[in-house]
């Protein structure tokens, strides 16, 4: 410590270790608040996708708006917006599934449909206080009712369990002309998604003569390997709705 005192007396080295000090002293502080901030995206993100899930409700319905007891918007439309974290995803098996951090506690149900900012998701299958199972549009099992935008022409979208990134659009009449870019979005002809939620874009056109309907491959909007945040959609009239279809399905 004498030693290191005597060196410090000499102007030149003291001014050395001040700045080498100052320097070290400043990279501590900027990798601190590197850390801070990149820590403070999680509250950010939840914070988003909260406003958003206020947003996206805004939007789905016209007419007078209220809140609810746990503090989650509604609106009088048809469906509902609840917002999740997924904290469990596989994406490289034939049936992959997903798991969110909201369960019946937050209002989330069976056959609710899963989306996320940029399309459609799954659905969910399974259901418990605090926890949903999704099954992922990455699953052989699962089948999604969808139409082609620009002519309203309906199909199904299909996984083969091969490229992650890429679906196949069924179901298409032969006379129906499809081309590479055509948007891909759900039909809304079921009681689990609204119509017009994006799923994907045509990316090659299949015709084969032998063939009742022709397919395309589709290039999903969503990268299922990086899916963080969702919204589970809940359709307020599911139940009439159901009730009216058993009605023509026995014969009323």
């Amino acid at each position: 410590m004498l030693a290191f005192s005597f060196i410090l007396q000499n102007n030149f080295q003291r001014a050395t270790f001040l700045n080498s000090t100052g320097t070290f002293t400043g990279s501590i502080i900027n990798s601190y608040n590197n850390i801070t901030e990149y820590l403070s995206l999680r509250k950010a993100n939840s914070d988003l996708v909260k406003e958003n899930e206020i947003l996206r409700n805004m939007i789905a319905g016209n007419s007078e708006k209220r809140w609810n007891f746990s503090n989650s918007y509604i609106s009088d439309s048809s469906f509902r917006y609840i917002g999740a974290k997924v904290i469990k995803n596989s994406i490289n098996r034939q049936k992959n599934y997903m798991m969110l951090d909201k369960g019946t506690k937050d209002g989330i149900g069976v056959d609710m449909g899963v989306v996320s900012v940029n399309g459609v998701v799954g659905t969910v299958i399974q259901v418990s206080d605090n926890y949903s199972l999704v099954m992922s549009v990455l699953n052989i099992s699962n089948k999604i009712n969808a139409r082609i935008k620009k002519n309203n022409h309906t199909g199904s979208i299909e996984w083969d369990g091969k490229n992650y990134r890429k679906g196949i659009l069924t179901d298409i009449p032969t006379h129906v002309m499809m081309y590479k870019g055509d948007t891909i979005v759900t039909s809304g002809n079921s009681h689990i998604f609204p119509k017009n939620v994006l799923i994907g874009t045509i990316n090659e056109y299949i015709s084969e003569k032998e063939d009742k309907f022709n397919k395309a491959t589709v290039d999903f909007s969503v990268d299922y390997n990086n899916v963080y945040y969702v919204y589970v959609i809940s359709n307020l009239m599911k139940e009439e709705q159901i009730k009216l279809q058993e009605a023509i399905d026995n014969g009323q």
